[in-house]
């Protein structure tokens, strides 16, 4: 079932998640839910907060992409579609010494705007999947960045707090248009 996403404006996206501690069919219907949405809206990662929860759960799911990255799961290198689209449960991320590079990310909270980020290049991130079983990635390039993304979502960080200012000045406009028409939203629905 595709969910409705959450745009900027919405105070849940600045929501640090709980962790998850049950491991049932309720989170396999999120996870199925949260992957029906993200494929939907085109997307290659997805976070609890962006769709109204507090939970330390995102997906990722880059079979579509350019593997223009290196990655190991749980120290091997499986072909991508056998592993993904990914639950992520509780991800603890670890930079690996790298110098951050600035590359032009979206999200999906933030529908037509982008900007340059400055992420590490390369991360190792511990966490469990749906099932409750522990997993280690390691991962550089688009596949590590998107990870930042995600699990920046989990504590309530957004692209937008991680950009430089002269980069978010010029996306302030739409940004600022953005959050006033999700306010108006939320007043009307009288949330």
């Amino acid at each position: 079932m595709v969910l409705q996403i959450v745009q900027y404006g919405d105070k849940v996206l600045q929501k640090a998640g709980e962790p998850i501690t049950e491991f049932d069919d309720e989170l396999r219907t999120l996870f199925d839910n949260m992957v029906d949405t993200m494929y939907e809206a085109e997307g290659i990662g997805l976070a609890a907060q962006q769709v109204g929860l507090t939970k330390q759960f995102c997906v990722v799911d880059l079979t579509g992409c350019d593997p223009d990255f290196e990655y190991t799961l749980d120290g091997a290198k499986p072909p991508l579609d056998l592993f993904m689209p990914i639950g992520m449960c509780n991800p603890q991320v670890e930079v690996i010494g790298s110098e951050p590079l600035a590359y032009e990310e979206g999200c999906l909270s933030f529908p037509n705007i982008r900007g340059d980020v400055e992420r590490v290049e390369k991360i190792r991130c511990e966490y469990q999947d749906i099932h409750g079983n522990p997993h280690v990635i390691e991962a550089d390039g688009l596949f590590g960045r998107c990870i930042q993304h995600e699990v920046d979502h989990l504590h309530g960080i957004l692209f937008t707090d991680r950009m430089r200012k002269k980069v978010l000045k010029k996306i302030q406009l739409p940004v600022n248009a953005l959050k006033t028409k999700t306010l108006q939203r939320l007043k009307r629905r009288g949330a």
